[in-house]
């Protein structure tokens, strides 16, 4: 869901580079009902056992892995990732790829009085709409610059760098991007590694648009021409790259 968006703290301009390591995961279980084939349950983790996991013995083996997770989760036939009326499901597929990847990224976020309780060291449970509600792209966007160097993600400042990472070592590329007007779509979108079939377009061997993979408007298992430099979109007032291992 890209719209809709909810504050999560208030952050400074910058992002924070400096891991707290009071901050905890807000993590729900997975669940029977969160499928590929329903609409229902888009905030637990898809409890299908034939998703694979992200396979971290060596190179190889994360980027074979990614490609299957990819083909798995198949976005653009899944129904889970299908947009309606109401919403598209970016962070949804984004969640669930980082998921399988096992890398953090939230798709629910501690409330405020809540996160405030974690961070005095006190032990609290996520549960939804309690202790802790859905997060979207655009406050996405904010929780990486204040705690995504919490949970092992490192910022990136260009498209090519994320790219090169990503295909060098099989980790975790993302681009998040945040709307200018409150409540409105955001987008967040997995950088994934090139492959024989599927490459990122470069021009003076600089990657100018990354290999991805979104939900959205319109969904894609792999792009990279077709929406151009879409993060740099007039829609958007701000734009963050993401790195993990």
């Amino acid at each position: 869901m890209e719209n809709h968006t909810v504050s999560i703290t208030s952050l400074p301009l910058g992002d924070n580079p400096i891991p707290n390591n009071i901050i905890k995961k807000a993590d729900l279980l997975p669940d029977p009902e969160s499928r590929l084939d329903s609409m229902e349950m888009k905030e637990k983790p898809l409890g299908d056992t034939a998703i694979p996991f992200r396979d971290l013995t060596d190179v190889a083996s994360k980027k074979e892995s990614i490609a299957r997770i990819i083909d798995k989760l198949d976005v653009e036939n899944s129904i889970r990732y299908q947009k309606t009326i109401e919403d598209t499901y970016c962070n949804v597929y984004s969640y669930d790829y980082c998921y399988f990847s096992k890398v953090y990224l939230p798709t629910v976020w501690w409330k405020p009085e809540f996160l405030e309780k974690v961070l005095q060291g006190q032990e609290i449970e996520a549960v939804f709409e309690q202790t802790v509600d859905r997060i979207y792209s655009s406050a996405i966007h904010d929780w990486f610059l204040e705690w995504g160097a919490s949970f092992g993600w490192k910022r990136m400042f260009t498209v090519d760098e994320i790219q090169n990472k990503v295909n060098a070592n099989g980790g975790i590329g993302i681009i998040c991007a945040k709307r200018k007007i409150k409540g409105l779509s955001g987008h967040i979108v997995p950088v994934i590694p090139e492959n024989d079939s599927n490459k990122a377009y470069r021009e003076n061997e600089k990657v100018v648009y990354p290999l991805q993979s979104q939900a959205g408007k319109l969904n894609y298992n792999y792009f990279s021409e077709v929406r151009k430099d879409w993060w740099n979109d007039a829609l958007y007032s701000s734009h963050v790259f993401y790195y993990h291992e």
